[in-house]
């Protein structure tokens, strides 16, 4: 029994979200591998080669991996697949558009964003929003399974000394090609890793508002600034702050969710934060359901006092 999993990286730094796939891999047991496909991307493989518990890292270097398409990924890891019993992937946008097509090609059944694994056969993950958990257990030959990174810690990043094979390119398939790709840059920690975020929500009016009361507020706190799907449907936000089940799943140490009604959309993707806080002026407010600290507030009132106060 041997799991391999798929690198997330972007040809230069290995994402934290890798790090967690290999702890859900450790506890399925056997021989850890990495697959590190890309173009350039030597110094991810030498990353991956540290993570603590890794025994081997698989590098595919082709100028066609550069992009992560993942149609030339899924191929290529389907032509690897030989030997291991579990294909490994955290459930990131990239995980989620290449393991379908894996479990596809090898004509198995997806395991999808489990957050605990029971045995090597058996895995638990949630549904309906995260109001119930599954019990899954595949008798598939090869399991393909991506995983919710925030029901793993993450493995350490340093103390392993895998060895690093290069493997063969497999043929750029051509089936798709990325035309462009448009990058929020921020100062602040990544929404996904971070510690602490800040979300706005409807209740913050407009953008301007947004802005201008929370920014201050996740500066001082050094925190990542996040919403919910109404505050980004509403053009508050760009989609890449949107937390929730659509969005981006997090858990971080605090969670500060203000004039955010709670929808159960919202809470599937942030209500494994280790403290809550919600700033609503609705007592009812659902988001109160799941709050470790509650103040029925205005906001536009309550968070600049919180802000002067820090």
């Amino acid at each position: 029994m041997s799991p391999l999993v798929i690198a997330e990286h972007d040809n230069a730094i290995l994402k934290a979200a890798t790090l967690n796939a290999v702890t859900a891999a450790a506890k399925i047991g056997g021989e850890i591998h990495i697959l590190v496909a890309g173009a350039g991307c030597g110094a991810v493989a030498e990353q991956a080669a540290k993570v603590a518990g890794v025994a081997k890292v698989k590098l595919a270097d082709a100028a066609h991996y550069g992009d992560q398409t993942a149609e030339n990924l899924a191929a290529l890891i389907v032509a690897n697949a030989a030997g291991y019993s579990h294909i490994i992937a955290a459930a990131t946008s990239n995980g989620k558009n290449t393991l379908p097509r894996v479990a596809a090609l090898l004509d198995v059944a997806q395991i999808s964003e489990i957050i605990s694994v029971v045995d090597a056969d058996t895995f638990v993950r949630p549904i309906y929003a995260g109001n119930a958990l599954a019990t899954v257990k595949s008798s598939d030959a090869t399991k393909v399974i991506t995983v919710r990174t925030t029901g793993f810690d993450a493995a350490a990043n340093s103390g392993g000394s895998a060895a690093i094979e290069a493997v063969a390119a497999g043929p750029d398939l051509g089936q798709s090609k990325l035309m462009s790709r448009e990058l929020t840059k921020s100062a602040r920690p990544e929404l996904a890793a971070a510690k602490i975020i800040v979300s706005g929500g409807r209740g913050m009016g407009n953008g301007e508002n947004y802005h201008a009361l929370l920014e201050p507020l996740a500066d001082k706190l050094g925190a990542a600034l996040g919403a919910s799907r109404a505050a980004v449907d509403a053009g508050f936000v760009p989609n890449d702050y949107q937390v929730g089940q659509t969005g981006k799943i997090v858990a971080p140490q605090l969670y500060i969710a203000i004039g955010i009604s709670g929808a159960i959309q919202h809470l599937a993707g942030m209500k494994d934060s280790k403290v809550i806080v919600a700033i609503n002026k609705d007592p009812d407010a659902p988001i109160f359901q799941v709050a470790d600290y509650g103040l029925v507030a205005d906001l536009f009132a309550a968070v600049p006092e919180l802000t002067a106060a820090l």
